[in-house]
Parts: C-alpha cells; sequence; structure tokens
C-alpha cells in the first residue's frame, strides 16, 4: 500500500520527468517553452516537498519564471 506522500512524491518526480521529455521533443518552440516552464513548477514543489524553501524559492524565481520570460522574449526576437 502506497502511502499518500509516496504518492505524491512520485506524482511530481514523474510529472518532471515527462514533462522534460516532452520539452525536449516538442517540435513548437512556444510549446517547449511552456513545457519547460511548467516542469520548473513542478521541480519547484519537488523542493518544497524536500523541505528546501530556499531552494524552491530560487527555481520558482530563476528556473521558471526569469528563464521562461528570457526564452518567450528570444522567441519573440526570432520571429520578427
Amino acid at each position: 500500500m502506497i502511502s499518500g506522500e509516496l504518492f505524491i512524491d512520485l506524482l511530481l518526480g514523474t510529472g518532471a520527468l515527462v514533462t522534460a521529455i516532452l520539452c525536449l521533443t516538442a517540435k513548437d518552440l512556444f510549446q517547449a517553452i511552456l513545457l519547460f516552464i511548467s516542469m520548473g513548477l513542478l521541480v519547484t514543489l519537488a523542493w518544497v516537498r524536500l523541505g528546501a524553501w530556499d531552494v524552491a524559492i530560487a527555481e520558482a524565481a530563476i528556473g521558471a519564471g526569469l528563464t521562461g520570460a528570457l526564452l518567450i522574449a528570444t522567441r519573440r526576437q526570432l520571429n520578427q
């Protein structure tokens, strides 16, 4: 019997792995960027589950937020 906490951890780990694979195999650049941001948010939740709040805040701000915004801005520059 899997406990609730282990189920959540497995779900977060599997979700991050699946979004990473989908991000690498996406044909559309915008879709890949959105998957990258989603993966960053799932990794943030994994850090929260591990009790590393400072790492989670840094991952959310830099990994998902800043990097995602830079990738979207770069995509916009490429389209012009």
